[in-house]
């Protein structure tokens, strides 16, 4: 009798591979929520570093070199808006539509893409998804331990949340592009044209970007303030934060029943763009090459522009290299605070700086908790802002110590471009442009770290929260 024939054992099929592949991702979210999110943002660097690398993007039809390939790729996912090549004239149209996609990606946020994405291999929200998301809105969730549900936004909302993330971008950069279309008709643009200027400007302003769609940039309308105006609207609600947004969405009458971190935000951000615009006035007025031949409503006007530019908007309608030296370190230190948490701005944040405030002005009454509006701030909220304060001036420190060693620049001028990069807003002196590629490496890290933030950078490299079971003998030492 004839043995039967032995039949080759069946391969695995791309099914049982990609399932493989979607167990991995989980398991990844999983354990590490914020180092997935992390990774997700590498994974779109790296993407959009080849989109720009194609050919087809540059206007020339040459392959554009690695550095400048992988800067633009960072400064658009990081929405950050500096740049080493010309915009305008480098990239093609196909470059300009990968550019405007990039932003608007990159607006979502770090967590809440990820959020997104986790929801997409669940098919749910789950609470681990949720957990991602509410991050984004609280970095103290993307550590262990008890978080108060009543911080920003609960767990509860989050879809909520997320849907107000999509809605709020597509409705305001839709408003911002009806608004902006009729000034750029009347300020002789072809009206073809214009149908591609005025949502490409919408979205550079929401998302705090600053690219511009034309070669003079926002120079043609500098004393057009509607359109000026329009932007600064956009980059105010860029840079409020997609959780302050969601609280006055739902309860915009009832100031009651805002959020404390609602009220941080918006009255830290208010005292921020009056006093920066003041000192900006106070130190430009007479410098000869910005605002010493404009008249006196002319200047005070473009004072608050730059005020709120510098907050992480990123146009200008002056050369930022030729302001005064003190202006810089001014407008370096109002880059360095941004905007809001979970928003298309960066920086540390402005609820970073009024929780610092809000500590020291209780310590010097002698308080012995920090209140705000009839609420008790933890410590560990404190903690956290001196942690985020801390790494982003070391960071800073780190890449300007770097970027001068290298350049030789005059150091105001490289701090000044450093801390725009950090804080994704994308104003320049001029010296980005000139960078070796050396230097645009250490820049578009810079640009990443200050995107994702401290806080996550830090639970992402983190493997494990290890709990301590036990505590120490208490010793004070000497400070101050």
């Amino acid at each position: 009798m004839a043995a039967a024939p032995v039949r080759p054992r069946a391969l695995p099929g791309w099914r049982h591979v990609l399932d493989g592949g979607w167990d991995a991702v989980r398991n990844l979210t999983t354990s590490s929520p914020a180092r997935f999110a992390v990774l997700v943002f590498v994974a779109l660097i790296l993407l959009f570093t080849a989109l720009y690398s194609l050919p087809a993007a540059a206007a020339d039809g040459q392959r554009t070199p690695l550095a400048d390939a992988l800067f633009t790729a960072v400064s658009t996912i990081c929405v950050t808006g500096l740049a080493t090549v010309d915009m305008y004239s480098h990239w093609s149209p196909l470059g300009h539509i990968i550019t405007y996609i990039g932003v608007n990606v990159g607006a979502l946020g770090v967590l809440t893409l990820a959020s997104i994405l986790g929801l997409v291999i669940s098919k749910r929200l789950g609470l681990r998804a949720k957990l991602i998301a509410a991050g984004d809105s609280n970095p103290l969730r993307a550590h262990g331990g008890p978080v108060n549900e009543g911080q920003t936004v609960r767990l509860g909302e989050v879809g909520q949340l997320l849907s107000t993330v999509a809605l709020s971008t597509l409705v305001i950069e839709a408003g911002l592009t009806v608004l902006l279309y009729p000034s750029l008709i009347l300020a002789g643009i072809d009206p073809l044209v214009a149908l591609w200027e005025a949502p490409y400007y919408a979205a550079m302003a929401f998302t705090n970007t600053g690219f511009v769609p034309n070669a003079d940039g926002l120079v043609p309308f500098g004393d057009d303030y509607f359109l000026l105006t329009v932007l600064m609207i956009g980059v105010f609600l860029g840079s409020i934060g997609f959780p302050v947004i969601f609280t006055l969405w739902r309860h915009y009458w009832h100031v009651r029943r805002w959020s404390l971190h609602t009220k941080l935000t918006l009255i830290t951000t208010v005292i921020l763009f009056f006093a920066g615009a003041g000192v900006i006035l106070l130190l430009e007025y007479n410098n000869p090459k910005t605002f010493g031949s404009l008249d006196a409503w002319d200047t005070t006007f473009q004072a608050f522009f730059l005020s709120a530019m510098t907050r992480s908007g990123g146009f200008s309608t002056i050369p930022i290299g030729d302001m005064h030296g003190s202006t810089l370190v001014v407008g370096s230190m109002l880059m360095f605070v941004g905007g809001g948490s979970a928003s298309t701005a960066g920086g540390i944040k402005v609820t970073t700086l009024a929780v610092l405030a809000l500590a020291v002005w209780s310590e010097a009454k002698g308080r012995p908790s920090v209140e705000a509006f009839g609420r008790r701030i933890p410590s560990d909220v404190q903690r956290v802002a001196l942690s985020v304060v801390a790494w982003g001036a070391t960071i800073v420190a780190i890449s300007t110590v770097t970027i001068g060693q290298i350049t030789q620049a005059p150091i105001e001028e490289v701090l000044f471009d450093v801390i725009s990069g950090f804080a994704t807003v994308g104003l320049s002196t001029g010296l980005t442009a000139e960078l070796p590629d050396p230097a645009k490496y250490v820049l578009a890290l810079t640009m990443f770290m200050g995107r994702i933030g401290t806080v996550t950078l830090a639970a992402a490299v983190a493997a494990t929260s290890r709990s301590q079971l036990y505590s120490l003998p208490v010793e004070r030492p000497i400070v101050g």
